[in-house]
């Protein structure tokens, strides 16, 4: 079957020229769309892949540290982020793994965390509502492996496509993290280790 293009080469050269420049803005589209700086945490208390902070040590069953959350900066999340959720979970706890923390409802114009915000209450301030970890406490549990080989502890936060979750205080983490995974739009990671 002839095309209109048949009849006239400078249509066909046209045509390329368009289907170039069509191609041409799909890439920079793309790459705009990747152009953005990624969504990252970091903290002044430790480095990703370091050792965590002595200050955020629990204080009991054996360890003696003073059990405080770390501080906590996040950048760059995603621009529909209604509101922040944030877990510590240790990987290499035997089983399941050991939830330390979780908190959700944090708002969406929070962009960092102060040192001790779980126990000093300027979450509650927030409107943010914490977890009960597997210490069987509501809150921040720090480290506090079984002696032998280091732990690795992975603090996430995620920009979440909701203003609150369906959750209340004191609930159990795993719960918190089943709600937060279905309402994640993105998550910024860092992974340390303590052992004793």
């Amino acid at each position: 079957m002839r095309t209109p293009y048949d009849f006239d080469p400078g249509c066909t050269r046209r045509a390329s020229v368009f289907t170039w420049l069509a191609m041409a803005s799909v890439v920079t589209t793309v790459n705009l769309a990747y152009a953005g700086e990624n969504f990252t945490v970091s903290s002044a208390d430790f480095s990703d892949g370091g050792k965590i902070g002595s200050r955020q040590i629990f204080n009991d069953a054996g360890c003696k540290g003073p059990n405080q959350s770390p501080s906590l900066t996040w950048r760059n999340a995603p621009a529909t982020t209604r509101s922040f959720a944030i877990t510590i979970f240790d990987r290499d706890a035997p089983a399941r793994g050991w939830w330390h923390w979780a908190v959700a409802n944090i708002p969406a114009s929070v962009k960092s965390l102060p040192e001790n915000a779980s126990a000093s209450g300027a979450l509650r301030k927030l409107g943010a509502i914490e977890a009960r970890n597997d210490f069987n406490i509501d809150g921040y549990g720090g480290p506090c492996p079984p002696p032998g080989n280091p732990h690795r502890y992975v603090i996430t936060v995620y920009a979440l496509n909701v203003d609150t979750l369906p959750l209340a205080q004191g609930r159990p983490a795993a719960l918190f993290d089943r709600e937060i995974s279905g309402s994640t739009l993105g998550s910024a990671q860092i992974t340390v280790t303590y052992g004793r």
